[in-house]
C-alpha cells in the first residue's frame, strides 16, 4: 500500500510540474492585434512558398526529401544510431547543395518578390496560375501540324506542359503567348525562319514560348539512331511530367517522349491517344478515387449484412 501511494504521489507531482512549466498553454491568453497580423503574415508567406515550390522542379525534390525524412523517422524510432549519425553530419552539406542546385529558382523568386505588388497580392489567394488541360481542338491542331510537317520532313519539338510549370525553360526562349493553331506551328518550324530552332512550350491552348532550350538526357539506353532533338525530348520528360512531340527532320516520323520513355513512329491515332492520356489525367484520377470510395462503401455494407 505504501509503495502504491508513493507512486501516485510521484505521478501527481510530475503532472503539477508539467502544468507549472506549461501554464501559458492552459490559461487563456489575451489575443492582441499584432498576434493576428503575425499569423496572417506567416500564412501568406507559407502559402506563396508552397505555390512557388509547386511550380518548379523543387516540388519533385520536396517529395524526395519527405521520403528521406520518413526513413530518418523510422531510424529514430528503432534507434538506428549509425543512420542518425550520418543524417546529422549531412544536414549542413545538404543545405549547401540545395542552394547551389536551385540557385536559378531562388534568384527568380527574389526577383519576383521585389516586383510584387503586395497590396493586390494580399487578396489574390485564389488567383493562381491556370495550368488547365487543353481542349480537343488543340489536340486536332497538334496532330494535324505534326503530320503535315512530317510529310515534308520539317523537324519540330513541341513540349506540352502539365502540372509542373516549365517557367525556367520558357525563359530560355522567346515569349509568344499565342493561340495554338496548326498554321502557327508550321510557320514556327519552317526552315530558315527566326523561330524554327529549339522547342516550343504549349500551356493549355496557347503557345507560350519558342526557341526554348531543353536539357539533354544522359541515359545510355537511348538508341544511337536518335539525335539531339530526341535526346532533348527525353531529357525534359525526365525532369517534368510534360509530353513532347518530336518530328524527325531526317525521316519525317512522329514520336512522343513522356515519363522518360519514347514512343516512336506513331500514326495519327497513336499521337491522338497519347495526347488524350494527359488531357484526361485529372478526370482519371478522380474516377479512380470515386471507384475506391464505392468499393469501401460496398465493403461496409457487406460487413453490416454479415453481422
Amino acid at each position: 500500500m505504501r509503495e502504491g501511494s508513493e507512486i501516485v504521489q510521484a505521478f501527481i507531482s510530475t503532472i503539477q510540474g508539467f502544468v507549472e512549466k506549461n501554464r501559458f498553454l492552459i490559461t487563456p491568453q489575451k489575443i492582441r492585434l499584432t498576434d493576428i497580423v503575425e499569423i496572417f503574415i506567416i500564412t501568406f508567406l507559407f502559402y506563396h512558398v508552397l505555390v512557388w515550390i509547386k511550380g518548379t522542379r523543387a516540388w519533385m525534390l520536396f517529395k524526395g526529401i519527405v521520403v528521406i525524412l520518413l526513413f530518418i523517422l523510422v531510424a529514430a524510432v528503432f534507434q538506428m544510431n549509425t543512420i542518425l549519425w550520418l543524417a546529422s553530419r549531412m544536414v549542413s552539406v545538404a543545405l549547401t547543395a540545395l542552394a547551389v542546385i536551385f540557385q536559378p529558382e531562388l534568384r527568380k523568386a527574389l526577383d519576383q518578390l521585389g516586383r510584387k505588388q503586395f497590396v493586390t497580392a494580399l487578396f489574390a489567394f485564389g488567383n493562381t496560375q491556370d495550368t488547365g488541360r487543353f481542349s480537343d481542338r488543340t489536340i486536332n491542331e497538334l496532330v494535324k501540324a505534326s503530320f503535315e510537317m512530317g510529310k515534308v520532313k520539317t523537324g519540330a519539338l513541341i513540349v506540352v506542359e502539365q502540372d509542373i510549370v516549365l517557367t525556367e525553360y520558357e525563359r530560355t526562349g522567346i515569349e509568344l503567348d499565342s493561340l495554338l493553331t496548326s498554321q502557327l506551328l508550321i510557320n514556327i518550324f519552317e526552315k530558315n525562319t527566326p523561330l524554327h530552332d529549339g522547342a516550343i512550350i504549349v500551356r493549355a491552348d496557347r503557345v507560350v514560348a519558342a526557341t526554348c532550350y531543353l536539357p539533354l538526357s544522359d541515359s545510355m539506353a537511348i538508341s544511337k539512331e536518335l539525335g539531339t532533338r530526341h535526346r532533348a525530348a527525353i531529357g525534359i520528360s525526365e525532369v517534368s511530367d510534360s509530353l513532347t512531340i518530336i518530328v524527325s527532320e531526317e525521316t519525317g516520323a512522329v514520336s512522343v517522349a513522356r515519363s522518360g520513355k519514347i514512343f516512336r513512329n506513331l500514326d495519327q491515332d497513336g499521337l491522338r491517344e497519347q495526347l488524350k492520356i494527359i488531357q484526361n489525367a485529372e478526370s482519371e484520377q478522380s474516377s479512380r478515387l470515386q471507384l475506391l470510395q464505392r468499393r469501401l462503401k460496398d465493403a461496409k455494407k457487406r460487413r453490416k449484412n454479415t453481422d
